[in-house]
C-alpha cells in the first residue's frame, strides 16, 4: 500500500505587503502653530484699545459707557474670542520653540502659564458680557451689579483670577526669558513677550494696557517666525509606528 501523503498543490506563502507609509503632518502643525501664535494677544490688545472703558471701572459705569457704545462694546468682545480660544495653543508654540535651548526655564514658565490659563478661563467669569447684556436689554442695573459682585467674590472665581494673573505676569515673563535665552528666535521676541506679559496689569488706562498686549503679541509672532523657519525634523520626529 502506498503511504498516505498530502497532494502537493504547489501553494506558496502569500507575500506580505509593506505597511502603507504614514502621512507626514509635521509641516501642517508647525505652520498652524506659527499662524496661531500672535492672534490671541493681538485680538485682546486691540479689544483693550477700542474699549470705551478702562480696566477696573465699576459695573454701573461700564453699563453706562456700553449704553452709548453698544456696537463698539460688541466689537471688543469679538476681538477677545481669539484670546479665549487660542491662547493655550499659542503658548505651546512658544514652548515648542524654546524647550530645547532653555529646557528648565521653559518648563517653569510653561507650568505657570498653562496652569493660570486652564484655571482662569473656566473659573474667572468676567463682567463685560453681563454689562453688555444689561445695557442692550435694559436690565435692572443694581440687580445685575449685585450678581456680578457675588460672582467676583466667589472663592473659585478669586482662585481662578489669582492663578490667571500669575500665569500672565510670571508665566509669560519666564517664557519670554526662555525664548530669548534659547537663541531659537530673535532676541527682541523674547524681550517683547517678557515685557508685554509682565507689565500688562500695571499699565494705566485701556490704551496703554492694550499696547502692552500688542508688545506681547510681537513676542508670540517672533516664536511663530522661528517655527516657520524651522525644518520639520527640528520641529518633531518623523511619523512612525511603535514596534
Amino acid at each position: 500500500m502506498q503511504p498516505d501523503t498530502a497532494p502537493d498543490t504547489g501553494s506558496r506563502p502569500t507575500p506580505t505587503r509593506p505597511p502603507k507609509p504614514l502621512k507626514d503632518m509635521r509641516g501642517f502643525w508647525r505652520v498652524l502653530l506659527a499662524v496661531v501664535a500672535p492672534l490671541p494677544m493681538t485680538g485682546m490688545g486691540l479689544g483693550y484699545i477700542l474699549s470705551p472703558v478702562d480696566g477696573g471701572t465699576s459695573f454701573e459705569d461700564t453699563v453706562t459707557a456700553y449704553t452709548g457704545h453698544l456696537d463698539q462694546a460688541r466689537v471688543t468682545q469679538y476681538l477677545g474670542v481669539p484670546f479665549l480660544v487660542l491662547l493655550i495653543p499659542a503658548t505651546f508654540a512658544v514652548i515648542w520653540v524654546s524647550r530645547r535651548g532653555a529646557p528648565r526655564l521653559t518648563t517653569a514658565g510653561a507650568l505657570l502659564a498653562l496652569l493660570g490659563q486652564l484655571a482662569g478661563f473656566p473659573l474667572n467669569q468676567g463682567g463685560d458680557l453681563l454689562a453688555y447684556m444689561t445695557a442692550k436689554r435694559g436690565l435692572d442695573v443694581p440687580t445685575v451689579a449685585a450678581l456680578q459682585k457675588a460672582l467676583e467674590e466667589d472663592p473659585l472665581a478669586l482662585t481662578g483670577g489669582l492663578l490667571f494673573i500669575i500665569g500672565i505676569v510670571v508665566g509669560l515673563l519666564l517664557l519670554g526669558l526662555a525664548l530669548w535665552r534659547s537663541g531659537a528666535a530673535p532676541a527682541w521676541a523674547g524681550i517683547a513677550l517678557a515685557l508685554g506679559g509682565f507689565t500688562h496689569p500695571f499699565m494705566p488706562g485701556h490704551t496703554a494696557a492694550g499696547t502692552g498686549l500688542l508688545v506681547a503679541a510681537a513676542g508670540f509672532a517672533g516664536a511663530g517666525w522661528a517655527l516657520l523657519r524651522m525644518s520639520d525634523d527640528d520641529f518633531d520626529r518623523a511619523p512612525g509606528r511603535l514596534a
